[in-house]
């Protein structure tokens, strides 16, 4: 994986106070992941790292636009990312990530590398179930919304017959 060594962030030699980063994201990201759930994602990554004495905060913040493919039609459709990832880097005697919000790197460490908590951040922020926002306003026009509304199972209440209604009344009287 060394095309994710480019999100490496070695922390040794820089001040304590605030550190601004900035990193494109597209396919070739996602590649190194295997992920391929969507057509195409032009996005950029604003990190913002605070040094402290005893550990350091990363704010993670992704604004960009991921082309998916809707659930229903099958068509393309952007969907703005805009989402926000924080956790904080503290040191220990090994190297430990089981928890969301804190990463815990070797007192001897001299970098950290962020490239899976944009991989986590962008994923997350996709939507589950992926609906073109043409079906949602009624302006898209597509054959497979004709056909699904032309197979649409529409019930109606049949009227019931007043002697049956009369004997359900019955029923439900015991």
């Amino acid at each position: 994986m060394d095309a994710l060594q480019k999100y490496s962030i070695q922390f040794v030699g820089l001040k304590i106070g605030e550190h601004a980063y900035s990193y494109p994201i597209d396919n070739k990201f996602f590649e190194n992941y295997k992920y391929d759930d969507f057509r195409s994602i032009a996005c950029t990554v604003h990190m913002n790292l605070i040094k402290k004495a005893t550990l350091m905060e990363v704010q993670l913040h992704v604004i960009g636009n991921a082309v998916l493919q809707c659930d229903t039609t099958n068509e393309d459709y952007d969907e703005p990312l805009d989402t926000h990832l924080n956790f904080v880097v503290k040191f220990g005697d090994a190297f430990d990530d089981t928890r969301d919000d804190v990463l815990i790197i070797p007192r001897n460490a001299f970098e950290f590398n962020i490239a899976q908590y944009i991989y986590e951040a962008i994923v997350l922020a996709l939507p589950v179930k992926r609906t073109h926002p043409g079906i949602l306003d009624g302006t898209l026009k597509s054959v497979v919304l004709d056909k699904l509304k032309e197979l649409e199972i529409n019930e109606k209440k049949e009227e019931i017959d007043p002697r049956w209604e009369k004997l359900n009344k019955l029923l439900t009287k015991q």
